[in-house]
């Protein structure tokens, strides 16, 4: 297995209401070679992953419409893409979209993580594409098992050849998926609905960084820097 290769056969799933970002172009905000950028997004990344020896995967659930089915990298909207190469050497990303950058909370509060802690994990969801409901693409959804069942034998090729001996699962859906995978499961809130707080302290309880008091009514605010986040712009 290598990056092109696993690109390519992700790019080939095909799932009704599931937005295959490296395969699918959306009408209203995607450039015309949006799904051309979004493979070379994400090979450029694995690549880095698997130069840096990176033995750790956090683990979401699915891609959200704000950030990975634009970006092509999970865990990461458009606020955040150029920051990737600073964290993942030798990673050349672009955005495939049009208009404003578009910010996620998730994203956002996974990279002030990502900032602090040691080592530079794999980031990946449990479904690699974007479910969404019917006939609404820019929504959110659970993927279902039959869903799954396409992609699962691509994480499991994915984690055998990063050699992943560690995942991180943000939020429980994760955390049933992973331990068929890795011994060495540990669990943290998802920071939507409400979960940032208990984010924040679980990642800085799994890897051993002083976590800040962060201010309630200052909510854009890094859980360990006390600078603020990007702020978030309207879609167009």
């Amino acid at each position: 297995m290598n990056a092109s290769a696993f690109v390519r056969a992700l790019a080939a799933v095909q799932l009704e209401d599931v937005f295959n970002p490296y395969a699918d172009t959306c009408g209203l905000f995607d450039r015309a070679d949006a799904a051309s950028t979004r493979r070379s997004n994400l090979r450029s990344y694995l690549r880095s992953v698997e130069g840096q020896g990176a033995d750790t995967l956090w683990m979401g659930r699915d891609l959200g419409y704000r950030g990975g089915r634009r970006t092509g990298l999970a865990l990461t909207d458009e606020y955040h893409l150029a920051e990737v190469p600073s964290l993942y050497a030798g990673t050349v990303v672009a955005r495939a979209t049009n208009g404003n950058a578009v910010a996620e909370r998730t994203a956002a509060e996974i990279w002030a993580a990502l900032r602090l802690v040691r080592g530079r994990p794999l980031l990946w969801n449990v479904f690699p594409l974007h479910p969404h409901e019917h006939g609404s693409e820019l929504t959110n959804r659970r993927f279902s098992s039959r869903e799954l069942e396409e992609v699962d034998g691509l994480n499991a090729d994915l984690i055998s050849w990063l050699r992943i001996r560690r995942i991180v699962c943000i939020g429980q859906d994760a955390e049933r998926y992973a331990k068929r995978y890795c011994d060495a499961v540990t669990v943290v809130r998802h920071p939507s609905y409400g979960g940032t707080s208990d984010f924040r302290r679980g990642i800085a309880e799994a890897y051993g960084v002083p976590r800040r008091e962060v201010a309630p009514e200052d909510r854009q605010r890094t859980m360990f820097d006390p600078g603020l986040a990007p702020k978030t712009r309207k879609s167009a």
